[in-house]
């Protein structure tokens, strides 16, 4: 790491992943490390499969395909819950935002999103309101 931009990445308490236009894992920060269970060697290179719920996975690819072909989001920063998958196999709630990288022509180069683990703030909740 060289750059201040490095560093932030590194150091910020969510969850960075940047994805290609594939949905392949290129940039893993040390908070996606803690959050999900990979390592930064085992989530580079991989599918965003690794962490998405088999159930969820249509939806998200078409929506991913989607906004990638556009050029828009339909969610448009807004922070959205969701649940995502473990190293170790079990689910977590995680509350996500979701951008799309671009060059300086327009042209995107794929996602990036932030995540934090709101599973026991979700489960709080729902007890609360048995």
């Amino acid at each position: 790491m060289s750059s201040l931009a490095e560093w932030i990445i590194e150091q910020t308490s969510d969850a960075l992943i940047y994805a290609d236009t594939q949905g392949t894992i290129k940039r893993w920060n040390h908070a996606a490390e803690k959050l999900f269970g990979f390592s930064a060697e085992d989530a580079l290179g991989e599918s965003l499969d690794i962490i998405i719920p088999k159930h969820l996975r249509e939806a998200h690819w078409r929506g991913f395909n989607a906004a990638i072909a556009s050029g828009k989001l339909k969610l448009a920063g807004t922070p959205t819950l969701t649940r995502a998958m473990h190293k170790e196999g079990h689910k977590l709630y995680v509350e996500m935002t979701f951008a799309l990288v671009v060059n300086d022509t327009g042209k995107v180069l794929g996602s990036v999103s932030m995540a934090r683990d709101v599973t026991e703030r979700v489960q709080r909740e729902r007890a609360a309101r048995k």
